[in-house]
């Protein structure tokens, strides 16, 4: 990345900072020593914004590789941000996806990113996750697609469990999953009770138990919690947002 970028991105992060809300941290009590897999719902931009400020700890965050290539951000941004968006807003959030390009391409670079792929460049992403759990970072990824999952949840993209079998053959350590729920209004972060990875089960097997159980663990922090509404994965209009009870009794 140039240097200009690089020189620009601090005061970027200050700026974004300094607007963003202060968002507390609850159950860091529960993170394991050095190396994890943190799984959290995206809340649209909350997640990876409210990590990148205040997730405590040495760590990186997967980031939709698209977001780091200035050509790529606006198709990208608009298709997965904003598409849903009333017809008639349409034009103006077209026009923004083009306007937070150079912003996305400083602040994706710089920050502690892992860019994600779902070509031949995907083995970099592995690579560098491997990297970083390596030396003793946690890795945070938001794993939610367009595609309805289980209570207020989009489903999980199942592939990003393969790096926990990376890291164990790589390390012979073992490696855990921890579930993250992230929740704009109360401004916080809640985290959940680890679920070690089993290096030697079946990696299908691995890869739909600990995407269920990083489900129930979401679900049960945000249950847990004051029914409220919750920022859903799909940029929807506000009065679609789901509550945190939703699918509770059925």
């Amino acid at each position: 990345m140039s240097k200009l970028t690089a020189a620009l991105y601090r005061p970027v992060r200050g700026l974004v900072r300094l607007v963003y809300p202060k968002m507390k941290v609850v159950g860091a009590e529960k993170l394991p020593e050095g190396a994890s897999v943190i799984v959290g719902n995206h809340s649209q931009l909350h997640g990876p914004i409210a990590c990148e400020l205040y997730f405590p700890g040495r760590h990186a965050t997967w980031c939709a590789g698209e977001m780091m290539a200035l050509r790529e951000v606006p198709d990208y941004a608009y298709r997965d941000f904003w598409s849903g968006k009333p017809r008639l807003q349409r034009p103006f959030f077209r026009l923004a996806s083009y306007l937070i390009a150079p912003l996305a391409v400083i602040i994706f670079n710089n920050a502690d990113c892992i860019g994600v792929y779902r070509d031949n460049r995907v083995i970099s992403t592995f690579r560098r996750t491997a990297e970083c759990l390596k030396e003793g970072r946690r890795v945070i990824i938001f794993p939610e697609k367009a595609e309805k999952g289980e209570g207020f949840l989009y489903a999980f993209q199942e592939g990003f469990v393969d790096c926990a079998r990376s890291y164990c053959r790589q390390t012979g350590k073992g490696i855990s999953f921890v579930p993250l729920y992230v929740c704009p209004q109360f401004h916080t972060l809640y985290l959940g009770d680890p679920v070690p990875f089993d290096p030697k089960a079946p990696i299908a097997g691995e890869r739909e138990r600990i995407c269920r159980e990083m489900s129930r663990g979401i679900l049960a922090l945000a249950r847990a919690l004051p029914e409220h509404r919750v920022v859903p994965y799909l940029n929807l209009p506000k009065k679609d947002y789901p509550s945190s009870r939703e699918g509770v009794g059925t």
